[in-house]
């Protein structure tokens, strides 16, 4: 059992709070908000509800995500560095003094604290040639692994220097999880999904770094 009562999170989404593992600060705890996931399944419609709280639990998802097609052909084949080259190492699951966490790679910045967000980045520097390039390579590996993500949001991805330049990781919104397996397995269907993925972040990092006219709702729209 690991005691996160004395801890604070670094970041918090609308589902989960990440701790700085107390034990190795090179992990990354991410711990359910329950009081969020009532809410939000109380907001359901009945339909939705039926199905349980269970298809809205962030960490069973992710842990699910991980075990997706693309990324466990590429670990049998050996490859996980190029897994791992743009997503947080995952170590599975653990209990905590606030329930059940997944444990994953702390992704740090130059001064050794959690690295800064995509969205904070283009908030600062704007949508520069190094953020381009990064997003470039980023967007690049999804088409070489065939990795499957929900739609890319720039406060799910963090940039962090690697060998001299800026790149992201996805350190949320990995998976697709209302695709069945045996579709996810199909090439030619993972290349149509992503590419549209591919093009929805373009139209979002537009949106984060224009004037914002319109809401993001309907400037994603393709």
């Amino acid at each position: 059992m690991i005691d996160l009562s004395e801890l604070k999170p670094f970041a918090s989404g609308s589902n989960r709070h990440c701790y700085q593992h107390p034990d190795d600060p090179a992990l990354c705890l991410k711990v359910l908000r329950p009081e969020n996931i009532e809410a939000r399944y109380q907001r359901q419609a009945w339909p939705k509800k039926a199905l349980g709280k269970a298809r809205i639990d962030d960490n069973r998802q992710e842990l699910r995500a991980y075990r997706q097609h693309a990324i466990s052909k590429l670990l049998t084949e050996d490859r996980g560095s190029l897994v791992w080259a743009h997503l947080p190492r995952f170590h599975g699951a653990v209990q905590t003094s606030l329930g059940a966490a997944n444990v994953s790679e702390l992704i740090t910045g130059s001064n050794g604290s959690p690295a800064e967000t995509l969205e904070h980045y283009l908030q600062r520097q704007g949508f520069d040639l190094p953020a381009q390039n990064a997003v470039e390579r980023f967007c690049d590996w999804l088409r070489q692994t065939g990795i499957l993500t929900r739609n890319l949001l720039p406060h799910n991805l963090v940039i962090a220097e690697r060998n001299g330049q800026p790149e992201l990781f996805l350190v949320d919104g990995l998976g697709a999880p209302a695709i069945p397996d045996k579709l996810a397995a199909i090439l030619a269907w993972r290349r149509r999904y992503i590419s549209r993925r591919i093009k929805r972040f373009y139209l979002r990092i537009d949106w984060e770094t224009g004037n914002r006219n319109e809401s993001w709702e309907t400037s994603q729209k393709l």
